[in-house]
């Protein structure tokens, strides 16, 4: 056991204040601007550093309750801002409560620095309170993990803390990095706060020393897919291949004459069946025809390198590579056929889904026969009084979504059923699709909405999910949020987790069981919910309700909308 070493001989100076100080100082000369803490004892010497950074102005300073809506809502910040963001927590039970999102950020290429407070390490292994081995707690899913010794006032100190911060900083961006840092008391002390900090610009992400570029002629058999992340680049691809485009709702580039929506049946039928070659951006997750596409031995598979630790591979025997170029321009008369093909089967498929209630016919509300106006009246009537369904509240919170807003979806049905109908829209939408958890999705939208608020231009932040996703991150709705804000959660309520009922598990299991342990029933009241957190709460049970709810004046609003399981 390493023996206590003699702190600094003035008690009214503490050399953890110091440190902490310098670190924070090095993290925003190299480009952090965000910092979230939830609060604890051992780790008061960065958390009062923090906050004195952001009463200077040299910091966004975002406090939680509980470290889980902390780590989602760091993510959401970095997500949106592109910069790392910096969260705090004390020791013990609080380090493992940000895991669920160092995974994500892990598997999304996130890029979040993790300080961790801990007892120095003569207080370890002793039994000591809140103390439990946190160096190595991420194990491999961090980009770096370092065991910073207690300070004790070396003068040198705060030099090494400054620049432990810019190598953090340089380490996370692709990915999480974790310090783990011993204080000793006195915890906190008295620290001068610099008059000003030069905030560095936004790390680049490291780039391949040979990148694997591949150039591909157009052809009559080549598809793009674009999952999750994928970004406007995948249509542009598509475009110069003469290629139809599979484009999930959160690749971010779901858009344009060549996107495909309805390419579940479509990849099921003869179109699906003369794919030759697929090249894959992003991380599909949204439906099992594209992996099994991919699986195929008969289809050539290219999938372009992204951020986070895998390469999408479900065949495992994809080609990867950093960049595909298009050589030549594509025949006109070739993507007429081929993705003109895809696009009518798409169409087809939708028209043929479409409401058996369309909206009344436009024509006929000005003509001059009375009974003609009082027929549309009625039909008008009709469509704003109809129960809302899942594709009824995907379709109508897309549609309102645009450029300027953002849109996240939680990793529920809804999801699905908004990727499988909604058309072509060039908005900013997003999900937490690295491992697609259920967990920290208002705390991930509020971290964005946060982010894109520094936009004068900014808009709403809408969130679509169900119930339990909801409730799973209830203590998102629990912390105050800056005045102005606008977020709108806009809750797809069934009474549990409909979403097994597409699953085999449904067919094959107990009714019962299946219902308990399946479904997970619960009896939550939603509009406490959102009085306890100070949201303003609507119940949207027809269209009327739900246009309403969408056009909102409320910055913080809860809208609960029942849905038949």
């Amino acid at each position: 056991m390493t023996p206590p070493l003699t702190p600094s001989a003035d008690p009214a100076v503490s050399p953890a204040s110091i440190a902490a100080m310098a670190l924070l100082e090095g993290l925003i000369e190299a480009g952090v601007a965000d910092l979230v803490l939830s609060p604890g004892s051992r780790s008061q010497s960065l958390a009062l550093a923090a906050a004195a950074l952001a009463r200077a102005g040299h910091l966004d300073l975002h406090v939680r309750i509980d470290e889980r809506v902390a780590g989602f809502t760091a993510l959401g910040l970095a997500i949106e801002s592109g910069r790392p963001v910096a969260v705090v927590c004390t020791s013990g039970t609080a380090v493992a409560n940000l895991h669920p999102a160092v995974l994500e950020g892990h598997h999304s290429g996130v890029p979040l620095i993790v300080l961790t407070a801990d007892r120095p390490a003569e207080l370890r292994g002793i039994g000591g309170n809140q103390t439990t081995l946190q160096p190595g707690i991420f194990g491999e899913i961090v980009r770096a993990d370092w065991d910073i010794p207690a300070p004790v006032g070396d003068p040198a100190e705060a030099g090494d803390a400054r620049e432990l911060g810019a190598l953090a900083v340089r380490a996370s961006a692709d990915g999480p990095v974790h310090l783990n840092l011993a204080y000793r008391d006195p915890l906190s002390g008295p620290v001068d706060v610099p008059a000003t900090v030069a905030r560095g610009p936004v790390p680049e992400r490291p780039t391949v020393a040979d990148p694997v570029v591949v150039e591909l002629h157009p052809d009559d058999a080549t598809v793009v897919i674009a999952g999750h992340g994928a970004g406007p680049e995948a249509e542009a691809l598509a475009v110069a291949l003469g290629a139809p485009l599979i484009a999930e709702v959160t690749s971010g580039a779901r858009f344009g004459r060549h996107a495909v929506v309805a390419y579940r049946h479509v990849l099921r039928g003869p179109h699906g069946e003369a794919v030759g070659r697929a090249i894959v951006v992003g991380h599909p997750t949204l439906s099992r025809e594209v992996p099994q596409l991919l699986e195929r031995s008969d289809v050539e598979v290219l999938v372009v390198r992204t951020p986070g630790v895998e390469d999408y591979n479900p065949g495992r025997r994809a080609r990867i590579v950093d960049e595909v170029r298009a050589l030549g321009t594509p025949d006109p008369a070739v993507v007429r056929r081929w993705v003109g093909g895809w696009v009518s089967m798409s169409r087809a498929v939708l028209e043929s889904e479409a409401p058996d209630d369309p909206a009344p016919d436009l024509s006929l509300a000005v003509p001059d026969d009375r009974g003609v106006r009082a027929a549309f009246a009625k039909a008008e009537l009709a469509v704003l009084r109809a129960p809302i369904d899942r594709r009824m509240l995907a379709r109508a919170v897309w549609a309102s979504t645009w450029p300027h807003d953002r849109l996240v979806l939680a990793a529920s049905r809804l999801i699905r059923v908004a990727d499988a109908l909604v058309p072509g829209k060039a908005i900013t939408a997003h999900a937490n699709r690295g491992l697609a958890g259920i967990d920290g999705t208002v705390s991930t939208a509020t971290g964005i909405a946060l982010a894109a608020a520094r936009n004068t231009r900014a808009g709403t932040t809408r969130v679509l999910t169900g119930d339990l996703a909801l409730l799973h991150d209830a203590g998102a709705l629990l912390v105050p949020l800056p005045e102005g804000l606008r977020l709108h959660v806009f809750v797809g309520n069934d009474g549990g987790g409909t979403i097994f009922d597409d699953l085999e598990v449904a067919q094959s299991a107990d009714p019962d069981d299946f219902a308990t342990v399946m479904r997970t029933p619960h009896r939550a009241d939603l509009a406490a919910l959102a009085a306890a957190g100070g949201w303003a709460y609507r119940r949207a049970t027809t269209r009327a309700d739900l246009d309403d709810a969408l056009t909102a004046p409320e910055p913080l609003l809860l809208v609960e909308v029942p849905l038949e399981p």
